[in-house]
């Protein structure tokens, strides 16, 4: 899959299927999050797989903003050591290349931020000293996914040289 596609293609996926994701999916999944840059080359980001229905589930109650994510196949807990002033960059990094990952494998997936931390540090046995950062859905999309995303126009976002200063025509993508 060209990365380009994949990146303009990929939607956020909160309805699953049911059917289970290959262990051989799983593990490219882990290693792009393992493969990811990290500022001074800390590698401070750690994933607690979550596969187990009934842990999928529990997140799930766990969770503020991703009940959803009780119809994952598995799940990722993603932390990361908030010593470092670029530790949200680096798990953002990561969590990008392991949902652009997942999708050339036909997984969607989804991201959520909303959780009981006391909660979750308990259960999942997660030390103090790393933050939760995110929390990931992966599975099969339930459905056919189709459309367009709705982004705003590039001549709205992005400016040439300082803010505010029209972006010159660069031509168009179809």
């Amino acid at each position: 899959m060209d990365v380009f596609e994949a990146v303009r293609g990929r939607l956020e996926v909160r309805e699953y299927s049911g059917e289970r994701v290959p262990d051989d999916v799983k593990l490219r999944v882990l290693e792009a999050g393992r493969q990811s840059p990290t500022g001074l080359n800390t590698q401070h980001w750690r994933f607690i797989l979550v596969e187990d229905r009934e842990r999928v589930k529990r997140l799930a109650e766990m969770s503020k903003t991703g009940k959803w994510v009780a119809g994952a196949d598995f799940a990722i807990i993603v932390l990361a050591d908030p010593k470092y002033p670029f530790y949200l960059i680096d798990t953002g990094r990561a969590v990008q290349n392991m949902q652009l990952t997942a999708w050339n494998y036909g997984v969607g997936s989804c991201i959520y931020t909303g959780y009981d931390e006391d909660g979750m540090r308990r259960f999942f046995k997660i030390p103090g000293n790393l933050e939760i950062t995110a929390v990931l859905g992966f599975g099969y999309p339930k459905r056919r996914l189709k459309g367009k995303k709705s982004r705003k126009p590039l001549t709205e976002i992005a400016f040439s040289e300082y803010y505010g200063n029209r972006l010159r025509d660069l031509g168009t993508l179809e």
